[in-house]
């Protein structure tokens, strides 16, 4: 059991839990996010959970989104821990002196081998630092078929990382959350053979690793449900009218996981939406317990579905159109496969 908080929790917001399907991240991200928006400019101390070794530092300068990348100027490290079992941190800002001496120039990757302890200070972050472990005993049950996720082999090995820690921490992450439905963690994976529950990817695109590093997610789709509220459906799709598209579903129906081959087309209307807690709209800055998801008013379009294989789906998109205006498949449909 890991004892320390791979974060100072008394300086954070919230956890944002695993799963948030935003932007590039078209797929539910492997990672929590330790966040403080409140106070940009406040340094916040990251630990490591349980003694192992630095193995990978990694420095970054852009963040690979939809239109232009943005500039940054942190980092990425891995530390190997007993039993299989790794951490992994992103965008921390400044590193402790001893992994500093280590790291490589702007936009570079090392291997090394530095030892820390349970409990030592790693570096600092402002506003936001990604977390999450890799058990390589681990392979989760939704991701159906593991060769689409080459380009990052760990996330088919990502657990739920509460599960890691001592009771004593746990409750603290959980204080954190604004989840309160288990997973309190999040979920990453949702495939079911035979249901469109889960992730897509356009068939000849490689899989998760895509055809163009630029727009690597281009081909991605996922059917599943939000992070804070796991009750509400959630469609994201790399391409949609030019761009990746995130969106709730008007009426919140069908259910993905009862969409079968006999379902026959399907129509999503995408829709904005909002969190609101106890009836107040909730901005996702400040900590707040069950924010329910709500569906706006503006629609983004129709993503039309067919299951017509336990693995393949034909899809089409439809901006700007209502269910009401869409008949059926064009003739422009795509083929995804998981």
């Amino acid at each position: 059991m890991f004892q320390y908080p791979p974060a100072d929790l008394g300086a954070i917001e919230l956890i944002v839990p695993m799963g948030q399907m935003s932007d590039s991240h078209v797929t539910p991200v492997d990672h929590a996010y330790f966040v403080n928006y409140l106070e940009p400019e406040r340094e916040i101390d990251v630990f490591s959970p349980a003694e192992g070794t630095v193995t990978s530092i990694q420095r970054m300068a852009a963040t690979i989104r939809e239109g232009e990348d943005t500039p940054i100027d942190d980092h990425r490290i891995v530390i190997d821990h007993p039993c299989s079992v790794s951490s992994v941190f992103i965008h921390i800002d400044d590193l402790a002196p001893r992994l500093e001496a280590e790291a490589p120039p702007s936009g570079g990757y090392v291997s090394v081998q530095v030892p820390v302890e349970a409990g030592e200070l790693l570096g600092t972050f402002t506003m936001s630092v990604d977390y999450n472990i890799v058990d390589w005993k681990v392979t989760l049950d939704g991701f159906l078929e593991p060769s689409s996720y080459s380009m990052e082999p760990w996330k088919i090995h990502t657990p739920d990382y509460f599960e890691y820690y001592t009771p004593e921490v746990r409750e603290q992450f959980i204080a954190k959350s604004p989840r309160t439905i288990e997973p309190i963690a999040g979920q990453i994976a949702y495939d079911v053979d035979g249901r469109l529950v889960g992730t897509w990817f356009q068939e000849g695109t490689n899989g998760y690793g895509g055809v163009d590093l630029d727009r690597y997610w281009s081909g991605h789709l996922t059917f599943a449900y939000d992070r804070f509220d796991p009750r509400a459906v959630f469609v994201s799709i790399g391409t949609f009218d030019g761009r990746s598209t995130q969106g709730a579903v008007a009426g919140n129906a069908p259910d993905p996981a009862d969409v079968t081959i006999e379902s026959g087309l399907v129509l999503y209307e995408l829709v904005s939406y909002d969190f609101y807690v106890d009836g107040e709209y909730w901005n996702g800055r400040q900590l707040a317990k069950s924010p329910v998801l709500a569906a706006g008013d503006e629609s983004y379009g129709v993503v039309a579905v067919q299951l017509v294989g336990d693995r393949e789906l034909r899809v089409e998109t439809f901006p700007g159109l209502t269910p009401e205006q869409v008949e059926g498949f064009s003739g422009a449909e795509l083929t995804y496969v998981r």
